[in-house]
C-alpha cells in the first residue's frame, strides 16, 4: 500500500535537517550582526555642519554639539528644527546599514516581510 501525506521513508529528510542547521547558523550571524551594529555609532550633521548629532546602534542619542553661532534666542525653531534633521538622518544610517547587513546574511530570504528571517 502506498503511504498518503507525510515524507517518504517516513522521519525528516536529510534535506529538511540541512534546513535546520542553515538556519540555526543564519540566526547566530544575525544575533552577531545585531550585536556589532548596537556597539557602532552613527553621525549626522545639518545646517552645514552647525548640528552633529551623534546616536548608537541601538538608536539612542549619544550626543548633540551644537556651534556657537546656530544658537539664536530669537529663533529657537530653527535650532529645534535642524536638530531633529540631524536627527533623523543619523537614524537613517543605521537603518540603511542594517538592512544592508540583514540582506547580506539572508541572500534576499523573506523579502522585506518583518518577522522573515
Amino acid at each position: 500500500m502506498a503511504r498518503r501525506g507525510g515524507f517518504p521513508g517516513g522521519g525528516m529528510p536529510g534535506n529538511m535537517a540541512n534546513l535546520m542547521k542553515q538556519a540555526q547558523r543564519m540566526q547566530r550571524q544575525m544575533e552577531e550582526q545585531q550585536k556589532e551594529l548596537e556597539a557602532k555609532e552613527f553621525t549626522a550633521t545639518a545646517g552645514g555642519g552647525a548640528v552633529e548629532v551623534t546616536i548608537s546602534g541601538k538608536r539612542e542619542v549619544l550626543k548633540v554639539k551644537l556651534a556657537e553661532e546656530v544658537v539664536d534666542p530669537d529663533d529657537i525653531e530653527m535650532l529645534e528644527d535642524l536638530i531633529v534633521a540631524a536627527t533623523n538622518e543619523a537614524l537613517r544610517k543605521v537603518e540603511e546599514e542594517s538592512g544592508a547587513a540583514m540582506s547580506k546574511l539572508t541572500g534576499g530570504l523573506g523579502g522585506g516581510v518583518p518577522g522573515m528571517f
